[in-house]
């Protein structure tokens, strides 16, 4: 069995809980990354134990570090709460108890400073660790792990094959590659883990190759 190394040490952290603070403020970034870095408002939605134990555990206050791109390590994570309120970032916090898919799972609702609403389910699954399963609605799945592309586009004939065509040209590994859509030929994801950094002009590149891309983001290795 291979381990990382969060298994053997854990990850470096503020707050008691790898769980509920590590995995969280991951959530957090990823959720920033996903909104294109514009989060004017936001809503978790908590679930599971996130719901019953957030304020003492210090989810809240991680989540909201995470939303503002702090590191799980950031010293200034316990103050995020006080942080966010000076930089006028609305936030909200609810509880649900309907079952959720993992017993640490949030939804993250963010709404941009152009009014665009980005939603991002994920689950803190344990040693900092975390899982992303779905986007807009659309169920995905990603770890953050690796550097990783998250690419909404039309499911359309080709588009696949000029994408990996693209990584080939930028020697660019593909480790894992998953796509989810809707139904045929409607919304889609490409989901890219490669074993490669992924420069700015990589993105800018399938962004430009036609309009059947619609986003394109980032989530560098957590």
């Amino acid at each position: 069995m291979d381990y990382s190394v969060f298994d053997i040490i854990g990850p470096r952290m503020i707050g008691p809980s790898s769980s509920h603070t590590a995995g969280a403020a991951r959530l957090g970034k990823v959720a920033r990354r996903i909104s294109g870095n514009d989060v004017a408002r936001v809503i978790f939605v908590l679930y599971g134990s996130f719901a019953k134990t957030y304020k003492g555990h210090g989810t809240d206050r991680a989540l909201l570090a995470g939303i503002m791109d702090m590191e799980p390590n950031d010293p200034n994570l316990g103050r995020s709460l006080e942080l966010a309120e000076a930089a006028g970032l609305i936030y909200e916090f609810i509880a649900d108890d309907a079952d959720p898919p993992h017993p640490n799972t949030v939804k993250t609702v963010i709404t941009g400073s152009d009014g665009k609403r980005t939603e991002m389910m994920g689950c803190s699954i344990g040693g900092g660790s975390i899982k992303v399963i779905q986007i807009n609605g659309l169920n995905v799945e990603f770890t953050g792990e690796y550097p990783t592309l998250v690419i909404r586009h039309m499911d359309r004939p080709g588009v696949i094959a000029e994408v990996t065509s693209l990584m080939v040209q930028f020697n660019i590994n593909i480790a894992f590659m998953r796509v989810f859509r809707q139904s045929k030929g409607q919304d889609a994801f490409m989901i890219i883990e490669t074993d490669n950094a992924i420069s700015k002009k990589v993105i800018a590149q399938v962004r430009a190759l036609g309009d059947e891309i619609q986003d394109v983001y980032l989530i560098e290795a957590l």
